[in-house]
């Protein structure tokens, strides 16, 4: 299984839920290009995700998987579906429709972020207290700062995601990448929370569209993060479905 994380997320983010799932799957979570522990690119779009997926794939001798995205990551794992489907077993898609998000895209965050003197900043809450005039949430606060490390030397912080190219994206990233005619017809589960707004009533209709095998399934207690606020239904739910 190949778990495919979010934007300004990483791999760190399903270490709990990627542990549960190894009971059933032999477990791959990926840093997407300029997140986490991958390399910085200049470019960031999902044709150049999805080839990245596919060249690591390829360099692993892994033939196909069962894939998990969660929303970018999910869009990703969307169009590996549609456009290499011999390459995808299974595919669950979390919190995300293949649709546009033109107004998601986060951008009090991102001002946030860049907004951000490093050379003022001690600890990981400094840069939370910092948030807050900017960001009303205290778990997207905390969640940012996932993305700040020690600078080497141990002077300062420094940001592990290439903050310049993720923001010039950012606009192509909340559009929808998967084209009218495009279809998967395999096993496919799209699990939306239910506290959560990314996946609305009539997005189901497009989703049968684009993925006529598609079983739908509502977390209630869950946000836009199932796999971390719902965790145990959450992967109960995957391991009931295709195991």
């Amino acid at each position: 299984m190949v778990v495919l994380h979010g934007m300004l997320g990483s791999s760190r983010n399903w270490l709990s839920a990627g542990v549960q799932l190894t009971s059933h799957w032999h477990v791959h979570a990926l840093d997407m290009r300029n997140h986490g522990q991958s390399p910085h690119a200049d470019s960031m779009s999902y044709d150049e995700m999805a080839a990245d997926v596919l060249a690591w794939m390829d360099e692993h001798d892994l033939p196909t998987a069962d894939f998990i995205g969660h929303s970018m990551g999910g869009k990703i794992a969307m169009v590996l579906a549609c456009r290499h489907p011999e390459r995808v077993r299974r595919l669950v898609v979390v919190d995300i429709a293949p649709k546009d998000y033109l107004s998601r895209g986060h951008r009090a965050e991102f001002a946030a972020m860049h907004e951000l003197e490093l050379r003022e900043i001690h600890t990981r809450a400094d840069a939370e207290l910092r948030f807050e005039s900017r960001v009303d949430d205290w778990a997207m606060r905390k969640f940012l700062t996932t993305n700040l490390e020690r600078a080497k030397g141990g002077k300062g912080w420094r940001w592990i995601i290439n903050l310049p190219v993720i923001t010039a994206a950012l606009t192509e990233l909340e559009r929808n990448p998967v084209k009218d005619h495009e279809k998967f017809e395999g096993e496919a589960l799209f699990i939306a929370g239910g506290k959560s707004h990314y996946i609305e009533v009539g997005d189901w209709a497009t989703i049968e569209r684009h993925f006529p095998g598609a079983r739908a399934e509502v977390l209630p207690d869950s946000g836009h993060n199932p796999h971390m606020q719902s965790r145990e239904a959450f992967v109960a739910l995957i391991e009931d479905t295709f195991s």
